[in-house]
């Protein structure tokens, strides 16, 4: 595919995209997962890496929308509260659960634009943050009393299997132990709820799924020569 039908493809979508992006949303969305997917940008004669950040949420009769995409700098909580507040203004007056990485001062700049929003940490991405703390030969140990923690039936039990944890561990992975600490807060929000949506909100793989596709359309592509093709190209 030649430089000048991209940019032809690319005129044709980008006023669609534009409308599109700012449409009307609802006033009420259950479930919305925040994420960034990350791509490189030729931009005055150096490669620098963008983030094109995504808002997926399932809609109250369950249904998934795409509700925008925004392409700034690398991944940061303040430019997440410019994506909020401009979801806010499109229409939006609540969220129920958002679901997040651990990405620092996330669940504050969501609360600061909807603070009734319950914050739902991924825990794939909290797994994956503890175990780069334990040497390989524990990790097979030290992860079968984890999935004690993160299954457990309650969070009652839960807070029993992460006190038996950390009475095992401390002494060799406390680091790794005081990451559960720290986010408990915001990592235990599916206890709430019943196994169909604990299901559902404890990982962000349901917008990770959407960006898998993005990487489809993309890959041919490793360096774009500006944003504007790149966004054309997730839009098309």
């Amino acid at each position: 595919m030649s430089a000048s039908l991209v940019s032809q493809i690319t005129d044709k979508i980008i006023n669609l995209a534009k409308e599109w992006h700012n449409r009307p949303l609802e006033k009420v969305y259950p479930i919305v997962f925040f994420d960034a997917i990350h791509y490189k940008v030729t931009s005055e004669g150096k490669v620098t890496n963008k983030a094109a950040y995504t808002c997926l949420a399932l809609d109250i009769t369950g249904r998934k929308d795409l509700l925008g995409l925004w392409v700034s700098e690398a991944e940061g909580s303040n430019f997440w509260l410019g994506v909020l507040t401009e979801l806010k203004n499109r229409g939006v007056q609540d969220i129920l659960i958002a679901c997040v990485d651990g990405l620092k001062g996330f669940p504050e700049a969501i609360n600061t634009v909807f603070p009734k929003t319950e914050i739902q940490l991924c825990i794939i991405h909290l797994i994956r943050n503890t175990l780069r703390y334990i040497a390989s030969k524990d990790q097979k140990s030290f992860m079968k009393e984890l999935r004690q923690v993160y299954s457990a039936p309650t969070e009652e039990a839960a807070l029993i299997a992460l006190d038996r944890l950390e009475e095992n561990w401390a002494k060799k992975y406390s680091l790794s132990i005081r990451t559960w600490r720290q986010n408990w807060a915001h990592a235990s929000t599916f206890f709430k709820y019943p196994d169909e949506i604990r299901k559902i909100i404890y990982t962000t793989n349901a917008v990770e799924a959407v960006h898998r596709q993005f990487r489809k359309v993309t890959k041919q592509r490793s360096i774009f020569p500006n944003s504007l093709p790149a966004f054309g190209w997730m839009m098309h």
